[in-house]
């Protein structure tokens, strides 16, 4: 189905009701927790090198979503 005033897939009407749709202090608030949760995480690793890669990725998780926590305004 498309909506051909856009040439864009239309969507549903009632679908509107089913999205979730964040404001940014909402966002914020989610992403914050997230990012202890993942903290939480990383910080409970051993500190071996056999752990190194999987740190790594927590880190680079939390650089972007510290990223986006800002770009927010959180």
């Amino acid at each position: 189905m498309t909506d051909p005033e856009h040439d864009a897939p239309a969507i549903p009407e009632d679908d509107w009701t089913d999205q979730d749709i964040l404001t940014r202090p909402e966002a914020s608030a989610r992403l914050r927790t997230e990012i202890e949760a993942v903290e939480r995480e990383r910080t409970a690793l051993p500190g071996s090198a056999a752990r190194d890669a999987e740190r790594a990725l927590l880190d680079r998780r939390l650089a972007a979503m510290r990223a986006s926590l800002r770009e927010l305004g959180g």
